[in-house]
């Protein structure tokens, strides 16, 4: 199996000592891109707001040749980074299924993965957990990572559909109540 084209929109919004997306282009495991336009035109972009998950419905693209696209921006500028991003691309949204951070800054938060967890989550997904593994086991956090989210990334791995995936990921994790607004 091949590996999946992994790419980043860098915003340079962090801290460029505790940026996982430039260790991952150092490492020769992700392609940065400063300017949206010179992103890839085809493939998944990691958005958390889309609603849409990324998953096993998602496999045949990525095996013929889909990239995976993080946005590696400051959490605090989310909104309006992802409003200028899908102005600008027509890669697909996908959201990630529910695990805990690792990274230092927001360790053990649901969902506030760092690029390279994110990526790695994606890949795992995609069923290249070799891959995923190589990515993320150079970072300090890697291993824990793997770790915390052994149970879910196992089970989301093993999912037949995305619809599968969206129910499976409430057997780890509290449904959020819904609130009427």
């Amino acid at each position: 199996m091949t590996d999946v084209p992994l790419h980043v929109i860098h915003l340079d919004q962090d801290d460029p000592k505790k940026c996982t997306a430039r260790a991952l282009e150092r490492r020769g495991h992700a392609t940065l891109h400063y300017d949206v336009r010179q992103s890839p035109k085809r493939g998944f972009l990691l958005d958390p707001n889309s609603g849409a998950l990324l998953g096993p419905d998602d496999r045949k693209l990525i095996d013929r040749g889909a990239s995976i696209v993080a946005l590696d921006c400051s959490w605090k500028k989310l909104e309006e980074s992802l409003s200028e991003i899908s102005t600008n691309t027509s890669l697909i949204p996908r959201t990630l299924p529910l695990v805990l951070a690792a990274n230092p800054v927001s360790w053990g938060k649901p969902g506030r993965l760092s690029t390279a967890e994110a990526l790695c989550v994606s890949l795992i997904l995609s069923g290249r957990t070799e891959q995923a593994k190589s990515i993320i086991l150079p970072f300090s956090f890697g291993e824990q990572f793997l770790n915390l989210n052994h149970e879910p990334l196992l089970a989301y791995s093993q999912a037949v559909s995305n619809s599968e995936l969206a129910r499976m990921q409430w057997d780890f994790f509290d449904m959020p109540e819904l609130t009427d607004d």
